[in-house]
Parts: C-alpha cells; sequence; structure tokens
C-alpha cells in the first residue's frame, strides 16, 4: 500500500449521490436528536436505565450529525483539495475520528440495550424462565446492565475506550502528503497496518455484538416456543412480546445498516493491491456508500426510541397533543374576543 502510484478518480456517484444523500440526512437526523435529546431532558426521568443508554446513544447520533456537512464537502470537493489544507484535515482526521468513535459506541451501546432488555425477563420472577437462564450468570452479569450506576460506568467506559483506540489508530497513521498531494487518495481512504489493525479490532467487536444480540433473541424466542406449547400465554407473560420486539429492532438496526459494511471491509482490505486502480475506485466507492448506510441509522433513531421506549413514546405524543390543544385554545380565545356579545 504504501508504494503504491494509484491515483483515485471519484465517478459522479461519490461526487454527486454521497453529497446530496449527506446533506438530507444532516437536518434529518439533526432535527431528530436534538428533539430527542429535549424530550430527554425535560420529560424523561433520568435514573431509569434505559434512558441512560438512549441517552448515550443521542449523544452518538448528534455526534455523527455534525460531521456530515464535511463529509458532503469532502466527497463533492476533495479530490480538488490539497492534503496539507484545513479543509482535506478536517474532514478526513476530526470527521474521521468522530464518525468511527460514535458509530461504535452506538453499536455496543444497542447491545447493552438488547442485553438489559433480556434481563428483565429474569427480574419478572418467572419460574420457568429463572430454569432457562443460569442463576449465576445472572447475578454476575445480566443484572448489572439493568442497574443505572452500573450502566453510567459502562457508557463512560465505552466511550474513553473506542475513543483511545480511534486515536491511536490515526495519530500513528503514515501522512500521505509526499507521495499523494491530493485530499482524496488511497492512503486516507484506506490507511495503513496501524489503520488496518484498528479497523480489525472494531470488526471483531461488531460481530460480537452482533452475535450477542442475536443470541438474546434466539434464546428468548425458544423459550417462548415452549412456553406457548405448554401453558396459555397470559398477561404476566406479555411482557415477553415486548422484550422479543425490542431485541428484534435492535437486530435489525445491526443487520441492515452495520453488517453489510463490516462484511465488506475484510473484503476491501483483502483485495488492495498496488497496480489495480479501476478496482482500488470501485472498492473505495462501495465502502463509502456501506460507510453512508451506517451513518443514516443515526437519522433513524427517533423512531427507534418510539419503538424501544414507552416513556419517549408518550412524551412525544402528549408534546405534540399540548401543542394542537393550546393552538385550538388561542384559536378559540380569539372567536370570543371577536364575537360581539349579544
Amino acid at each position: 500500500m504504501r508504494n503504491s502510484t494509484c491515483l483515485l478518480q471519484p465517478s459522479l456517484a461519490t461526487t454527486v449521490a454521497l453529497p446530496v444523500i449527506y446533506s438530507f440526512l444532516f437536518p434529518a437526523g439533526s432535527f431528530g436528536n436534538i428533539l430527542t435529546a429535549w424530550i430527554f431532558s425535560r420529560q424523561t426521568p433520568t435514573k431509569r436505565t434505559q434512558y441512560i443508554y438512549l441517552a448515550n446513544l443521542v449523544t452518538a447520533n448528534l455526534l455523527i450529525c455534525s460531521t456530515m456537512p464535511f463529509l458532503a464537502a469532502y466527497f463533492a470537493r476533495g479530490y480538488q483539495w490539497t492534503y496539507d489544507s484545513v479543509a482535506c484535515r478536517t474532514a478526513n482526521h476530526l470527521g474521521t475520528l468522530i464518525m468511527h468513535v460514535s458509530m461504535y459506541v452506538t453499536i455496543i451501546i444497542l447491545c447493552s440495550i438488547a442485553l438489559s432488555q433480556y434481563a428483565t425477563l429474569k427480574k419478572n420472577g418467572d419460574t420457568q424462565y429463572s430454569q432457562a437462564v443460569n442463576d449465576k450468570f445472572y447475578r454476575c452479569v445480566l443484572k448489572k446492565f439493568r442497574q443505572p450506576k452500573f450502566a453510567k460506568y459502562l457508557c463512560i467506559i465505552i466511550w474513553l475506550t473506542v475513543l483511545c483506540i480511534t486515536v491511536t489508530a490515526i495519530a500513528y497513521s503514515v501522512q500521505a502528503r509526499e507521495e499523494f498531494p491530493g485530499c482524496y487518495n488511497i492512503m486516507v481512504e484506506a490507511g495503513e497496518f496501524t489503520t488496518m489493525t484498528a479497523a480489525c479490532l472494531a470488526t471483531a467487536c461488531f460481530f460480537l455484538s452482533f452475535l450477542t444480540v442475536l443470541l438474546s433473541y434466539y434464546s428468548l424466542t425458544r423459550h417462548l416456543s415452549k412456553i406457548q406449547k405448554n401453558t396459555c400465554i397470559g398477561e404476566k407473560h406479555l411482557i415477553y412480546k415486548t422484550v422479543k420486539r425490542n431485541i428484534l429492532v435492535i437486530q435489525m438496526i445491526l443487520t441492515v445498516c452495520f453488517l453489510p459494511y463490516h462484511i465488506f471491509r475484510p473484503i476491501f482490505y483483502a483485495l488492495l493491491t498496488n497496480n489495480d486502480c479501476p478496482r482500488l475506485n470501485y472498492l473505495v466507492e462501495i465502502k463509502n456508500f456501506l460507510t453512508c448506510l451506517a451513518a443514516a441509522k443515526s437519522s433513524l433513531d427517533p423512531v427507534i426510541y418510539i419503538l424501544l421506549d414507552k416513556t419517549f413514546k408518550k412524551s412525544l405524543y402528549g408534546l405534540f397533543t399540548k401543542s394542537t390543544s393550546e393552538h385550538h385554545k388561542r384559536k378559540a380565545d380569539i372567536f370570543t374576543e371577536e364575537t360581539p356579545e349579544m
């Protein structure tokens, strides 16, 4: 990779489509997540474990949204920038740092939410489920994910760990200005050994989180199937369906938004060569579109919060119904003021 002389030539898909997509995602994601943060700060109880996880997701989403204008500019004009320019360094170093830190914080926290949801079943005291889940494992691990204090410390550790790994990878990356004076180049897009090592760790982290959520969903589905065969699902067991739906939502997010990128990433590094410029261009553009798909998840999260958190749903519904009732009340007051007395 270090001796590659291939100059990347972005196609219209990169210079037009990606900037347009990021330009649409930025206002949608910013508005939705700012509204979500406002609702959390005013109407959601801060001591709930679920709130702590969701609040960290909102923070990560807002950080991802903050990089979208820089990414749009980079893909639209990055091939014209010099590597030493302020715009190039801002888009590549600061933008890459924020994007990847927020992405993997999101993935790990989604896994934590799934485990927290999974642990609610044991909390409800179902004897059959108590037999299905190892009590010692629950006491040592699962129960912790429902404790607010543990959730706070866990989120802090996640942020610090991901930040340290990403900063290290960027700090030790070999600068490319001597070989590639342009900003849009293979060294920026692929990196070298340190970047690849960090990418391997990140990919392993994703698949570990993905399999954890998948195993939780499989275990819950299997247990539900046994209950339905042996007993009638009563009101007490309706919690299972809610938890199953929540874990399924998380599994779908990981599958649709993040899985394609992490499947392609090892393929991307395996296929990189020093002398096949057309293939390098295709590989880089596919990688960038899959990264965009992962970033798009931040704009969809307000919908996800509605599915995962009933308190948030009620708060959002109350916000809009309150606004509507106040609007009608103002109209009625105006009508009363303008109508002469009989």
